[in-house]
């Protein structure tokens, strides 16, 4: 980063603001859990209503006096907003109350900094960061009177502000240059599950809802898990066995939050890729959350925005233990497939529940039938029996050989071709 804030005391003064445009409203509860997450002390909340934002300052001029009143009383130095501030906005307010104001999209680019591990998640990070920064440089300058004439100072020049726009457009295409090199790579790994028709199971779901405890859950992993806003940046990939499929990846993403800034969507589109191509959504949902249903909806709201709202999905309502009298179960739809699964990872409650779920939505071209074997498939029979197929074996009345066979029917197909046998002879409708 070229533009650090210097390090100063976390003691912070919360503003809120509840609108009158349902859109805009933002939860209190979930700024305070912000403000934690990214290891603020918060020390007050300032509360109010407007029925539309104030240009110069956001909130009223009284409110501003409130604000200060508080910063002075608490020694904080730093003011969090729950809302989008223009670099205007931002600036007149830091003039006034004499210290840091950040804003909503700013505190959460800060936890996003605070959580990447990876190189990737690190770049990701940066580009949203100094994008962001980009409109808001000058406060960084105030200090420095822009460039003046004189004696030997005549001529093309640039003021110190120009020098960082142009460092960091060149920062920004440099940053640009290594996601594209990352995501080329992640292609390739794409394209090699594709090939072997593994498939992609992505977790997806508001932050916090208990994705990271559900992957680890599900597969013995110790991925960093924690009770709190943004715990998971990176996204991690683990294979799974689900019964009558085989193989497949399970995918761990960023969680999803209200009004997420739209600069963090677009920096984590080579994370969100994994949402995207994935043969299976597990849409994760913590079921004892007061704003369950808002939630969802935010979720449908990104996946919308990123092109994945048409991936197959299945509802996982985690966190069952926090709800008196639930147990685990699968819903199903009129057509009996599954399409919710109720269960609690924190507890390992219905676990086993999801996995058939999960291999009854992906397993769908499985074969399983009663075959009639004629006496010169004998090397099909073996074939059969080579990739495990075989439930059971009997000799029918007249002689003939009859198998059980369950298997997926890529394995089926493959088994015929390799004995000589045409697909129709045993693709028949079953009986």
């Amino acid at each position: 980063m070229f533009f650090e804030r210097p390090e100063s005391g976390e003691v912070a003064v919360l503003v809120h603001l509840d609108l009158s445009d349902e859109e805009d409203r933002e939860d209190p509860r979930e700024f305070e859990e912000l403000a934690l997450s990214a290891g603020a002390d918060p020390v007050a909340l300032v509360g109010g209503a407007r029925h539309r934002p104030s240009p110069q300052y956001f909130i009223g001029a009284g409110k501003v006096e409130e604000i200060a009143e508080q910063v002075r009383l608490h020694e904080a130095e730093l003011v969090l907003f729950n809302h989008a501030l223009s670099p205007g906005q931002e600036r007149n307010l830091e003039r006034v109350l004499k210290c840091r104001v950040l804003d909503r999209t700013g505190l959460i680019l800060d936890i996003f900094a605070q959580r990447a591990r990876t190189y990737e998640g690190k770049l990701q990070v940066e580009l949203a960061q100094l994008e962001h920064m980009s409109t808001r440089l000058i406060r960084g300058w105030t200090h420095l009177e822009r460039q003046k004439g004189g004696i030997g100072l005549r001529g093309p020049g640039e003021t110190q502000l120009e020098t960082d726009r142009r460092l960091l457009r060149a920062r920004i295409k440099s940053i640009h240059r290594r996601l594209e090199k990352v995501r080329r790579q992640r292609d390739q790994g794409r394209r090699a599950r594709r090939r072997s028709e593994t498939p992609t199971l992505s977790l997806v779901g508001y932050t916090n809802a208990g994705k990271s405890t559900l992957f680890n859950a599900l597969t013995t992993s110790d991925v960093y898990a924690a009770n709190q806003l943004f715990a998971t940046l990176d996204p991690t990939l683990r294979r799974i066995e689900l019964a009558d499929v085989g193989p497949a990846v399970l995918a761990d993403t960023v969680g999803f939050i209200r009004h997420l800034p739209h600069k963090l969507v677009e920096a984590f589109r080579a994370t969100l890729q994994e949402t995207i191509e994935a043969t299976l959504l597990l849409h994760v949902i913590d079921a004892a959350s007061e704003e369950r249903d808002l939630n969802i909806g935010e979720v449908h709201a990104v996946l919308d925005e990123i092109g994945a709202d048409q991936v197959p999905m299945l509802e996982v309502y985690n966190k069952i233990d926090l709800i008196e009298g639930a147990l685990p179960r699968i819903d199903r739809d009129a057509d009996g497939k599954p399409v919710r699964v109720w269960l609690s990872a924190q507890q390992g409650l219905g676990l086993d529940l999801l996995f058939e779920a999960a291999s009854e939505l992906l397993g769908q071209d499985i074969v399983h039938r009663w075959l009639t074997l004629e006496p010169r498939e004998g090397a099909f029979r073996a074939q059969l029996y080579a990739l495990g197929a075989v439930l059971a074996e009997r000799v029918a009345d007249d002689g003939q050989l009859e198998l059980e066979v369950r298997t997926r029917k890529r394995d089926f197909l493959q088994a015929l071709s390799r004995a000589g046998i045409r697909p129709e002879r045993y693709l028949e409708p079953a009986h």
